[in-house]
């Protein structure tokens, strides 16, 4: 690949070795060694044998069916997304390589409030494609409460509590991480605070931890991050702050007044933690431009809606709020469509491009009407040009930020989605440890390790140490980076030489290879 260098030629041993017992099936060589625990770097050699790491060492004397130079290199443990959006990609393209040349070694899915219901079932159809990561799934409390209500906007009765709370315990035996709230999204916006408590509630008692995307990541930012720190506090169970990001350029530097919050929540004793891209973009359904009680009932409530003229204005009005406020940042450029399905020749279009082809000048209330009509065709998927830099370092300086994609397993060359399915992890060390020092190379490889697998209850993954699986990295700290542009998001990131998954190579000197021993992981209330 362009830009990497190249290792030396594989070593095996003689076949007569191989008819005697070797001490490792896999022997890293003269690495420097970034454990996953925040441990300054050493030079070491890593054993591996089976599944798990062996030895860690002095061991270039030992044989080995399989020796792989890494001198100038680093060696890390395999990085663990924990937000993605991987469920469909992952049954489509199970080699998963556009994680794969990040270092990514396990995805966590059911984020946002959506999950698979019933988890079993995703599990069992999971279960028959050899996929090359490992996978795991949170169980979304907007998935749950669709099954039980539909898309209602009012309160649950007893018994629709029950059941969901029900469905909650049944996803935890089925092998849940914890519960997902996306409280931003229709229909867990419809949602109280308690009522997401009593679902915490379960999960916690069962050993599983809470996920949010919360409310509001604009104005109201800050009680938001409250309510999140409430529904850990109260359910009894850790709680997380998913992909956080201030959005709207009226909020922008407020990231120093949401870290308080969760420093002051840990400090009395709250389990409190954030995860975070490095980008100043998010990206999610043009419904976000909508308020979210003009889509209960799914789009063709919306459409009846959007008849009444009076309700029109009202739905038009929020939306030019939230292109002034909030995803728009002020301006309808910043709103680009990543995927239109009833028509991608939009794909790549800002909403102000859009806007002007329609023949009318690009002002708020225009572009306002012109997201009308794409939501009333069946909407786009969107990238939203809303954050700051500046507030992106602050996060992810933050000693209990983790890093994650939110991104998932696109098809190569479809549309022109957030690059950050491509290039996350390599966009940190590249941009963010090597170019800005904005953190080490040691805490970036915790927050993307050692960290994501202690929160996730992963206690044999995510750190290099002997008797730990084999979910190794090695990468050259020299050239690696992210390639990906919202311009052209389809490109793979560039550094990583090998990626182990279970103790088998499925990166061989930056070449995919075909094996496929990545693993399904369950939490901790896993019945059998």
């Amino acid at each position: 690949m362009a830009g990497m260098r190249a290792l030396p030629a594989l070593v095996f041993c003689t076949t007569s070795l191989f008819a005697q017992s070797t001490d490792f099936d896999v022997l890293i060589l003269g690495g420097r060694v970034v454990d996953g625990a925040g441990s300054g770097w050493y030079y070491a050699d890593v054993g591996i044998r089976g599944d798990s790491i062996a030895a860690i060492g002095p061991l270039a004397g030992r044989s080995a069916k399989l020796r792989i130079e890494a001198k100038g290199l680093i060696v890390a443990p395999g990085f663990i997304d924990i937000h993605t959006h991987s469920r469909l990609g992952i049954l489509e393209r199970p080699a998963a390589e556009n994680y794969l040349r990040q270092g990514v070694t396990t995805l966590i899915e059911g984020n946002d409030g959506s999950s698979p219901l019933p988890i079993s079932a995703f599990f069992d159809t999971l279960g028959k494609v050899p996929i090359a990561v490992n996978f795991a799934t949170f169980v979304g409390q907007g998935t749950v409460r669709q099954e039980v209500m539909g898309t209602v906007a009012r309160k649950p009765t007893p018994p629709e509590i029950d059941r969901m709370k029900g469905l909650v315990e049944q996803a935890m035996k089925d092998g849940a991480l914890g519960l997902s709230t996306g409280l931003f999204y229709v229909p867990g916006n419809y949602s109280t605070t308690d009522e997401v408590i009593q679902l915490a509630k379960v999960a916690g008692r069962m050993g599983g931890m809470h996920i949010s995307h919360m409310r509001d990541e604009a104005a109201n930012v800050m009680d938001s991050v409250a309510e999140t720190v409430r529904i850990g506090e109260e359910g009894g169970l850790p709680t997380q702050v998913t992909h956080h990001k201030i959005i709207g350029s009226a909020t922008w530097g407020r990231s120093a007044q949401t870290l308080a919050l969760i420093e002051a929540a840990r400090a009395r004793g709250v389990d409190a933690t954030i995860d975070a891209y490095p980008y100043t973009a998010s990206s999610t359904g043009t419904a976000a431009l909508f308020p979210q009680l003009s889509l209960e009932g799914g789009r063709p409530a919306l459409l009846e809606r959007l008849k009444a003229p009076e309700r029109r204005l009202q739905i038009k009005a929020a939306i030019v709020h939230r292109l002034m406020n909030d995803r728009g940042a002020g301006d309808p450029k910043n709103v680009v469509m990543a995927s239109c399905g009833f028509d991608h020749k939009l794909d790549g279009k800002s909403l102000a491009d859009i806007t002007r082809e329609r023949g009318v000048p690009v002002t708020m209330e225009n572009a306002a009407e012109t997201a009308i009509d794409i939501q009333t065709k069946g909407g786009c998927s969107a990238v939203y040009h809303a954050i700051s830099e500046q507030d992106v370092e602050q996060i992810l300086k933050y000693q209990f930020t983790m890093i994650a994609s939110d991104g998932g397993i696109p098809a190569f060359g479809e549309g022109v989605p957030h690059p950050r399915s491509y290039g996350t992890f390599a966009r940190v060390l590249g941009r963010y440890v090597r170019e800005r020092k904005t953190i080490t190379l040691e805490d970036a490889i915790r927050k993307m390790s050692g960290l994501p697998a202690t929160r996730l209850r992963f206690l044999d993954r995510g750190i290099l140490r002997p008797g730990m699986k084999a979910d190794v990295v090695v990468f050259d700290q020299a050239v690696v980076g992210d390639r990906a542009d919202f311009a052209k998001p389809h490109q793979y990131a560039v550094g990583f030489q090998w990626v182990i998954v279970n103790g088998e190579p499925v990166l061989a000197n930056g070449e995919l290879t075909p094996v496929r021993p990545g693993r399904i992981l369950y939490g901790p209330s896993k019945t059998h």
